[in-house]
């Protein structure tokens, strides 16, 4: 009689793994080789009909010059090259010689193991499997060494540094063993279950997402349908006083007795929707705002298509902020206001309050900037996205129909933290074949919007590229902005975990 220690070697546990139905694992994979098809058309039915450029050739151009650069510096470096080479070779036979052990029972201190904060390896089949514990602890290695090697390039300019870095951050979140069915025992798990039915279902809701990105995928991170704005999202009452080529102007309805003589107006950003300040009643400044007695006025950006193409900076600050002025004092009868901008429309609002501080306009009171930047020497995250090389490329796409697609920018933000915004939705969504979970902010996150090609060009390249509004070299109507001529009181708020505005960037720009 063969034991139980005989027909499974310790720790292996296959049986947690189902024998699957062959017949529908064959038909479900002959329906996901359709599906895949339906989601290769889609990708491709933009750039046929002319509306997208092909491929992403500038993109991978980029990554292999960026990280070539590290790579020779590393070569040119004998001590160093073999340094690095000793290191990885090391790990791996020490992990080898613990996994041998462990297949036959003994306990073992693992190589590497995973942040606590790391949620991709929690299935006990990453640890109890020999396995599987041997795949993570080789992806933690190579990964781990690979940021090292980075890191400690200290020969290179800083802002290659910083590519490298993010560029390896993609490709170790992409390359991650949990994102393969083969390499992650949950998914393997579930796809014996269910004979490869999730895989189809996954595909489907692919299809879906590629043309709802119009060719490229708009990653679900909520259900469709989910939310609308005016039922369970921005839902504290309000009408929309005015409306022009660029802005709807939304008037709040007072909830007290008696309201504040000065009206507040917000500047949110034209990047994302507005309602981020009125999510929910729970989780809504706009709704606080208005029971505090406050005359609440937000504006609201359009989504721009091909029409507002060459809508400048220029544009936005006079159709956006001084259109909206102008019709608060129609409708109040107040001269002057408070104002609040947030993010890039905390941006905008300071060069309007620089262009009326030349012009001696005093219709804005005070003003608060909520992580706003307007010296850019230390800006976030997003400027491993922005040099020469890469706003051309930026522009050249704007070129084709006017805009930046709004999927672009959601994928640059979700690119940031990818093992948080990306690849646990294309497991759980697309190899799972679940639906994810509703959450407001989420919605709000890919419920993103077009930039157009004047201002978004201006932006990158005087904002980001340049920092000119912090030197006073940026010119608008023949007037020269210069934020030390701002005398109204200012407050700035930022976040200290923001990577995006981050506080010392803030702060720095919080002395003009």
């Amino acid at each position: 009689m063969t034991s139980d220690k005989a027909k499974s070697a310790p720790g292996i546990a296959p049986k947690t793994f189902s024998v699957p139905n062959y017949e529908a694992l064959a038909n479900n994979t002959a329906r996901l080789m359709e599906e895949l098809g339906h989601a290769t058309a889609a990708s491709l039915k933009p750039v046929e009909e002319g509306r997208a450029k092909a491929g992403m050739s500038e993109e991978m151009s980029d990554i292999v010059k960026t990280l070539g650069q590290v790579v020779e510096k590393v070569a040119a470096d004998p001590q160093r090259l073999v340094m690095a080479q000793t290191t990885l070779t090391k790990g791996f036979l020490e992990l080898w010689a613990n996994n041998l052990k462990k297949m036959q029972g003994e306990t073992v201190t693992p190589v590497a193991e995973p942040e606590p904060s790391d949620k991709r390896f929690r299935d006990p089949e990453w640890t109890d499997n020999p396995i599987f514990d041997f795949v993570k602890q080789a992806y933690l290695l190579t990964t781990r060494w690979a940021d090292d090697l980075v890191q400690q390039a200290d020969d290179i300019d800083p802002h290659t540094k910083h590519k490298a870095q993010f560029y390896v951050k993609q490709l170790s979140s992409a390359l991650a063993p949990t994102n393969f069915v083969a390499t992650n025992p949950e998914l393997l798990r579930t796809t014996l279950e269910q004979n490869g039915e999730n895989l189809v279902r996954g595909m489907k809701m692919m299809v879906e997402d590629i043309k709802a990105g119009q060719g490229t995928l708009k990653l679900r991170q909520t259900v469709p349908g989910d939310f609308q704005v005016g039922v369970n999202l921005a839902t504290t009452p309000g009408k929309v006083v005015f409306r022009n080529d660029l802005i709807e102007l939304i008037q709040y309805s007072p909830t007290t007795e008696t309201v504040f003589k000065r009206p507040l107006l917000i500047v949110p950003p034209w990047i994302n929707k507005f309602y981020i300040l009125d999510l929910n009643p729970e989780k809504s400044f706009i709704r606080w705002a208005v029971s505090q007695g406050l005359t609440v006025f937000v504006i609201s950006w359009v989504n721009p298509d091909e029409r507002q193409a060459e809508k400048s900076f220029e544009d936005y600050m006079r159709e956006g902020i001084f259109a909206a002025l102008e019709m608060i004092e129609k409708i109040t009868g107040e001269k002057q206001v408070t104002a609040m901008g947030y993010c890039v429309g905390g941006t905008l609002l300071s060069v309007a309050l620089a262009y009326m501080a030349a012009t001696n306009d005093k219709r804005i009171a005070s003003a608060t900037l909520l992580t706003t930047q307007v010296d850019f020497e230390n800006a976030g995250d997003l400027k491993v996205f922005v040099d020469e090389e890469q706003v051309k490329s930026i522009e050249e796409k704007m070129d084709v129909r006017g805009y930046l697609e709004g999927t672009s920018m959601a994928a640059a933000f979700n690119m940031l933290r990818p093992n948080d915004l990306i690849w646990p939705y294309v497991v759980n969504v697309y190899l799972k074949g679940e639906n994810p979970f509703p959450f407001d902010l989420l919605f709000w996150n890919s419920d993103s919007t077009r930039m157009p090609r004047a201002n978004h060009s201006f932006y990158l390249r005087n904002c980001y590229l340049d920092n000119k509004l912090s030197k006073g070299k940026i010119t608008l109507g023949n007037v020269k902005l210069d934020l030390k001529r701002v005398s109204i009181p200012v407050y700035n708020l930022a976040a200290k975990e923001d990577h995006i505005a981050p506080a010392k960037s803030v702060f720095v720009g919080s002395k003009y």
